[in-house]
């Protein structure tokens, strides 16, 4: 049977992820991985992880291994808007403004398959985050990316774009941003923008989905409020995660947005799983109650800052003149822009000749237009393979100049 012609119009449009097809690549142990985005084990707090499950066992057994409902447990829920209140500065939240996701990649899917019909049109950052580009893709939109800088999305280029859609008779249906920590490029939006990208949400009557998976992992500098924080008319949508400050393996994360919202992606994650996993979810729900939450982060934040600061050393030590990179504050990656005629798809395989990898930068726009691009991640490799790792490249770098 030939199943090519079976296949639905969306099974044929989905595209592998090109980082997870590259991870494969990479398995050899000789090869140092620059490339994922992985949290590094020595952050996994193992014992008690061990503990909670011991305890839970013990005491609630059957109703934690049993189905949960959709939206997800209500007590655990309940911790979310105590966390996201106190913690977030977010306000008028309530249980059913929260919905519990299986990672906050499913938060990207539910938002195109309840808001996303083909070739509406989704405003991203450029780049932007692989997952967002996957997770969107099936319902054929029209991605339009804005350029970023320093201080994250441009907005004054974004506020002539919806300019230039609206006299078109164009209406964007969401904005995309990871404002804090950026991935792939690590760089924070400001203040200023993030109250800007605000205003014209409401002036051009459009969502904003502000994703936030990194926002605890700052190492230096002044923290900046969440846009939702600042929302006053619910146009915000915002993800959250466990899968950087707890792990990744428990795939919890959450969506909190208008009851609307949150009531219709209920319906739509139904048809996706019946419910996000309810051990998990009392995990972390004990994890966050007996104050181990806010004792690890720190011990995160050490461990990470020593990374990124050997990795931003060892390009000030290695790497030639004329490649550029930026400099996070926080999160887990940095972006590297090399001189315009050096194609880094062209330069990787050379990288793993020399045992290093990367994630080839036109990964990350929708057009693939960004040729002299890449990311490296700092969390996961050792603090020794950070500064090897970099040497290598800077030897595959220097070639191609």
């Amino acid at each position: 049977m030939v199943f090519d012609e079976e296949f639905s119009e969306i099974a044929k449009s989905i595209k592998a992820s090109e980082i997870r097809e590259l991870l494969k690549v990479v398995q050899n142990p000789e090869i140092i991985s620059l490339a994922g985005g992985l949290p590094s084990p020595d952050a996994f707090p193992v014992e008690v992880i061990r503990e909670i499950v011991d305890d839970l066992m013990e005491k609630e057994g059957p109703k934690v291994l049993q189905y949960g409902s959709t939206d997800g447990v209500n007590s655990f829920r309940d911790v979310i808007v105590e966390r996201a209140t106190n913690k977030f500065g977010f306000s008028n939240i309530h249980r059913e403004n929260v919905l519990i996701l299986a990672g906050s990649q499913q938060g990207l899917y539910l938002a195109a398959k309840i808001f996303v019909n083909r070739k509406d049109i989704v405003i991203v950052e450029a780049p932007t985050y692989v997952g967002v580009l996957t997770a969107f893709q099936s319902y054929f939109p029209t991605f339009v990316d804005i350029e970023m800088d320093k201080d994250g999305m441009n907005t004054h280029l974004l506020e002539s774009k919806l300019k230039e859609l609206k006299k078109e008779g164009k209406k964007p249906k969401l904005i995309y941003t990871i404002p804090t920590f950026q991935n792939p490029a690590g760089v924070t939006m400001n203040l200023e923008r993030r109250k800007h990208l605000l205003e014209l949400a409401e002036e051009y009557n459009t969502l904003i989905l502000e994703d936030g998976p990194y926002e605890e992992l700052r190492y230096s500098g002044k923290d900046v409020p969440r846009i939702k924080s600042l929302d006053k008319n619910e146009r915000v949508m915002y993800l959250g995660t466990f899968s950087k400050i707890l792990s990744p393996g428990i795939r919890i994360a959450f969506m909190i947005a208008h009851e609307d919202i949150i009531q219709k992606a209920i319906l739509a994650k139904q048809g996706v799983d019946l419910c996000t996993n309810t051990l998990s979810q009392y995990i972390a729900q004990e994890y966050i109650r007996r104050g181990y939450l806010d004792r690890q982060i720190p011990k995160i934040i050490k461990l990470y800052k020593e990374k990124r600061d050997t990795m931003l050393d060892s390009l000030e030590d290695y790497f030639p003149e004329g490649v550029d990179w930026t400099k996070p504050d926080g999160g887990m990656f940095l972006w590297v822009t090399l001189p315009k005629h050096v194609d880094a798809e062209k330069l990787f395989p050379k990288a793993i000749e020399h045992k290093v990898a990367y994630v080839v930068g036109s990964a990350f726009y929708p057009k693939r237009d960004h040729k002299n691009t890449m990311r490296l991640n700092f969390t996961y490799p050792s603090n020794e393979m950070i500064k090897e790792g970099i040497k290598r490249l800077a030897s595959v770098i220097k070639e191609a100049l």
